[in-house]
């Protein structure tokens, strides 16, 4: 019953406005005719004959405002959907008019230029009253919203104009737009549904008291992670509310009229250190999966997991995921087909310190495509536990190459970091080793072997991120190693989306380099996170760096000649090889062989003796530091 009241007030409306055109329409055509006869009708021109032709024309906009738009749909009054249609009805409505007048009807003395004037002066009138109306309307929502959240919007380009006039519309969504922010200079008098620019980014606190604003909306899609960081801290100072409105593109499902007040959403961390979006060579990337049988190890990992989806985009013709743990696995599984009953053969657990669990996985899946993406990652942990680093990262990695080179594979992607550059920790040193194995097999086999190497992976599962924020919920402290550490971030999708790209464009044996931006101090993401959460009281301590920790990291070793390649997003290296001979005959049992051992393969030289620039030492499993152990490490090249 309510629908229906509604849809009758509505066409009643509707039909109101046409009323109301009617009338504009013979106001306008007697106003064009005093006008041809400087506002004396000569005797013989009867005001019924002028009438009569403001009637036809108000009829025949009757009829075709029906047909094409205005008087059809219940459009918003002063819209440009709503304008777009009177134009086109009014213009049908002239030259219907002058057609009469030429064919039909002939009155004396009547001007024929009377409609063509007229239609000029009714159009005219007709959005002159629409914009009354729009215009009263806005100030009468703005003035009923005193309970709403006062917000500034940062950006007047077509993305702010859609938020501002959906936040008018959507009452009960609670924002009232005040003031206005942009960089732009041309803006800076722009005055949006009666909301006017005061000024740039620079002024928003001074903005924010003087419109008693309490939150400060983004809706610039093209603003950069320096700009969110400024509006960010200004927005802190002022004691506002920060919200993002997203592009078009990152809206799930947008209304016609695109993104509004329902889709904004807190301004996050990856918003501060993100950068612009990486243009792919998807044809390249799809002709080196579409229609292969593609495998993933480490496959429930955050790597790992979000390379498979990606991969899953360009239509493999299988796509295997292999894993050793199965939680992790079955969460891929969920994020690829909705899901997680893993009862399907293209889910593989296995572990890669087991070579032959793994030579039959591999004999099972038959991969044409591997990315290696499995491995032990966490610095601290594995300076205590060098042992575990040499079975996971070093053997398991070359269990996986032997594997993938006796199934023929076409190619190979080895996921390196960038701690394997000039290596100081267990972590690097491991690493460095894979990139120098994964550079022996592009020697000896065929097919092609590559490996990728960046920096710290923002959110991916165990990263600092997460440990920042459950130290922030629970109140502090945050706890940082150093005030001067700093690192190259990537979002997870970007790294994932790189390392297709540079597995596709990598030449055999190259170590593939992404491109990190400017390193990030890990002090200014702790406080960035502490602002976002709102709470003030948040301590950061300083912990002192770990063992095998630099305050800063490279992308490139000081030996490495650095090249460009078809990305201007990747670089590449060529790293010495590391023969198999020498990993498969060392025998290692404890702590100290195997960082040893590691070190002195990572480096190029005789394994030997090293004790690491901070002055703590790694730890055997045993606990005994690693100074206390006798070596027993074997020859590397």
């Amino acid at each position: 019953m309510q629908t229906q009241s509604s849809t009758t007030r509505a066409r009643l409306r509707r039909w109101l406005w046409a009323a109301a055109d009617v009338v504009i329409w013979v106001l306008a055509v007697f106003a064009a005719v005093l006008l041809r006869f400087d506002f004396s009708l000569p005797e013989l021109l009867s005001p019924v004959t002028v009438l009569t032709l403001g009637l036809m024309c108000g009829l025949l906009q009757l009829v075709f405002g029906s047909l094409l738009g205005p008087y059809r749909v219940s459009h918003t009054r002063g819209s440009y959907e709503e304008t777009f249609d009177l134009m086109r009805s009014m213009l049908t409505t002239t030259v219907s008019a002058l057609l009469i007048q030429f064919l039909l009807w002939h009155p004396t003395h009547l001007p024929r230029s009377g409609s063509v004037m007229g239609s000029g002066l009714a159009l005219l009138g007709s959005f002159a009253l629409r914009l009354m109306f729009r215009s009263f309307r806005t100030r009468e929502i703005r003035t009923r919203a005193d309970s709403a959240e006062r917000a500034i919007v940062y950006g007047a380009g077509d993305t702010g104009r859609r938020l501002i006039k959906s936040a008018i519309r959507e009452q009960e969504a609670g924002i009232l737009p005040v003031a206005l922010l942009d960089d732009t200079r041309e803006r800076q008098r722009l005055r949006i549904e009666g909301i006017a620019v005061r000024g740039t980014k620079s002024d928003l606190r001074e903005v924010a008291e003087q419109v008693r604003a309490t939150m400060l909306i983004v809706a610039a899609p093209h603003a950069t992670a320096a700009d969110l960081r400024e509006l960010s801290e200004g927005a802190n100072e002022a004691g506002l509310k920060v919200k993002i409105l997203p592009s078009l593109s990152d809206v799930l499902d947008p209304s016609a009229s695109g993104a509004g007040v329902r889709d904004l959403r807190d301004l996050d961390l990856t918003d501060l250190l993100s950068r612009p979006p990486v243009q792919l060579d998807t044809t390249a990337i799809a002709a080196q999966i579409q229609g292969r049988r593609v495998l993933v190890t480490g496959a429930g990992g955050s790597i790992g997991s979000e390379l498979c989806r990606q991969i899953a985009k360009f239509s493999p013709e299988r796509l295997f995921l292999l894993d050793r743990d199965e939680s992790g696995l079955q969460a891929t599984q969920m994020s690829l087909t909705g899901q997680g009953l893993l009862d399907s053969d293209d889910v593989l657990l296995a572990d890669i310190r087991d070579p032959e669990g793994l030579r039959l996985v591999f004999e099972t899946a038959r991969p044409q495509v591997v990315f290696h993406a499995a491995a032990l990652k966490h610095l601290p942990l594995l300076e205590s536990f060098p042992l575990e680093a040499w079975k996971t990262n070093v053997l398991g990695t070359y269990h996986v190459l032997c594997a993938a080179s006796e199934m023929g594979v076409e190619a190979f992607v080895n996921v390196s970091t960038d701690k394997a550059a000039d290596p100081t920790s267990t972590l690097g040193y491991s690493k460095r080793c894979t990139e120098r194995l994964t550079s022996h097999f592009a020697r000896t086999q065929p097919g092609r072997y590559v490996s990728v190497r960046f920096g710290n992976v923002l959110g991916s599962r165990g990263s600092m991120l997460h440990a920042f924020t459950a130290q922030i919920e629970a109140g502090g402290p945050v706890t940082v190693t150093h005030p001067e550490v700093q690192r190259y971030f990537m979002l997870i999708p970007e790294a994932c989306q790189l390392v297709l790209e540079a597995g596709t464009i990598g030449h055999d044996g190259e170590v593939m380099v992404l491109e990190m931006g400017e390193q990030v101090k890990i002090i200014e993401v702790a406080r960035n996170l502490i602002r976002i959460s709102g709470k003030k009281d948040v301590e950061i301590v300083f912990t002192g760096l770990r063992p095998g920790e630099k305050l800063g990291e490279d992308l490139f070793a000081d030996t490495e000649g650095r090249r460009s390649t078809a990305h201007p997003l990747v670089d590449a290296v060529d790293v010495p090889h590391l023969d198999p001979m020498v990993v498969t005959g060392a025998s290692l049992h404890d702590a100290v062989s195997a960082y040893e051992w590691m070190r002195g393969a990572a480096l190029g030289r005789e394994a030997h003796r090293v004790i690491p620039a901070t002055g703590t030492h790694p730890v055997a499993a045993s606990g005994t530091p690693l100074e206390s152990v006798s070596s027993s490490s074997s020859a590397t090249p």
